[in-house]
């Protein structure tokens, strides 16, 4: 029988355990892949002296406790030896059927990443404290904005949930609360007033050159569409016999230039728009401006797009994003009294306008969600503007039907404008 190999204390070694010439222990395990693995440590159990001029850590036995507990619950002792990089990327592959404006902000996560050291640290490193500090970094070395950060670390943090749930780590550490670990900075946008309305659009209107986009431009003050909603309309969405705009998809371009329809973003976003005689006089300018193309565009079954391109091809909201800009600019150029920025809505913002009454979703959830909700406010905001009552005032408009309003910080706002200004 063999004897039990000991240490140079005389102390006996457990199976994989053993001490090399320079004193020093070390443990030879096997992965879940069969891979030969290693632990290593100056003391063998936690009571011996650490030898001089060696940095202190935890004893051989004590790691052999920790990789005892880990593979008892199944854990990767490595992570899977995953960086956060490949992590982000496994998780962003299971995340089939979503909208490109969304792909896109995984896309831009991952280029991120690629390039910040953090995306290459492994997974299993990185503790609660390491993540809130790179978040920190993020915003006052990098100068990342707020809502950069939070589209960022809502792409992480699920990430690393899928991680947890594959047995890859302990916890998640991207699993607290944004705004307790970095400051938001983001910027108010607050309506523009009723006076910088109609001095926008008269600018617009009188300008020889953006005048070609007054009527759009009209439309987007007074209906609270989506831009992508707005350049996805085709002919057959203008319902001139009943005076309804029928919004029912969004058109939407890719960053490798590809067209395609997706259903509106959310499932209120299928309805039905009543028209001011205005706004149906803009629509009807509009298609008679229209030159009809030799072939018309289709995008998914789509044609007969209401505004097109150079190329014949639909117009898509960067060019309307590029026509605010320049409108802005060239405006801001020739008046002294500066024009605030006016952006189209990235998300649908009702107004009802004069004495500063505006019209939260919060308070009444029930009368804003859904088709009869939308029809209930525009039809008000369409009775007003006939009637010549411009608000939300409960002694100078009896058509509220019930609408709930609450005193709003931008003050003077004009008629159902989904548009906001940088303040």
């Amino acid at each position: 029988m063999s004897s039990k190999r000991k240490d140079n204390k005389g102390r006996v070694l457990h199976n994989g355990e053993y001490q090399q010439s320079n004193g020093r222990y070390c443990y030879k395990y096997y992965d879940g892949t069969g891979k030969a693995r290693y632990l290593y440590s100056w003391r063998l159990d936690k009571n011996d002296r650490m030898p001089d001029g060696k940095r202190q850590g935890k004893s051989l036995r004590e790691q052999e406790q920790e990789l005892q507990a880990t593979q008892f619950g199944h854990i990767a002792l490595d992570g899977g030896n995953l960086t956060v990089l490949e992590l982000v990327r496994r998780y962003t592959a299971t995340k089939i059927g979503v909208r490109e404006s969304t792909k896109a902000g995984y896309q831009t996560t991952i280029n991120f990443l690629e390039k910040d050291p953090f995306g290459q640290r492994r997974i299993d490193t990185i503790k609660i404290s390491d993540a809130k500090l790179w978040l920190i970094t993020l915003q006052q070395r990098q100068e990342k904005g707020y809502s950069t950060i939070h589209t960022i670390r809502g792409i992480l943090r699920p990430a690393f949930r899928l991680a947890y749930d594959d047995d890859l780590i302990r916890r998640n550490p991207f699993d607290f609360e944004l705004a307790t670990v970095i400051v938001n900075d983001s910027v108010t946008r607050e309506a523009i007033t009723r006076d910088q309305e109609r001095k926008y659009l008269e600018f617009v209107k009188q300008d020889k050159h953006f005048s070609r986009y007054y009527e759009g431009i009209f439309i987007l003050f007074n209906t609270g569409l989506r831009i992508s909603e707005f350049v996805g309309l085709t002919t057959k969405n203008i319902d001139f016999k009943h005076h309804k705009i029928i919004v029912d998809h969004q058109l939407i371009r890719s960053s490798k230039m590809q067209y395609m329809i997706e259903e509106p973003k959310t499932e209120s976003g299928v309805r039905e728009i009543p028209m001011s005689e205005e706004v149906e006089a803009a629509f009807r300018a509009i298609l008679a401006k229209r030159v009809k193309p030799k072939v018309e565009p289709m995008i998914d079954g789509y044609s007969g797009f209401l505004y097109l391109d150079k190329n014949n091809m639909p117009m898509v909201a960067l060019h309307w994003e590029k026509y605010f800009q320049h409108i802005l600019q060239k405006y801001n150029s020739i008046y002294k009294v500066q024009m605030p920025k006016v952006t189209p809505p990235c998300m649908q913002t009702y107004l009802l306008l004069q004495n500063g009454k505006e019209w939260h979703e919060s308070q009444e959830p029930a009368v804003y969600h859904g088709t009869l909700g939308y029809q209930r406010y525009t039809e008000h905001i369409h009775s007003c503007k006939i009637r010549g009552c411009r608000g939300g005032d409960e002694e100078g408009c009896s058509n509220l039907n019930g609408l709930n309003t609450t005193k709003s910080t931008g003050g003077g706002l004009g008629v159902c404008a989904p548009f906001s200004s940088k303040i």
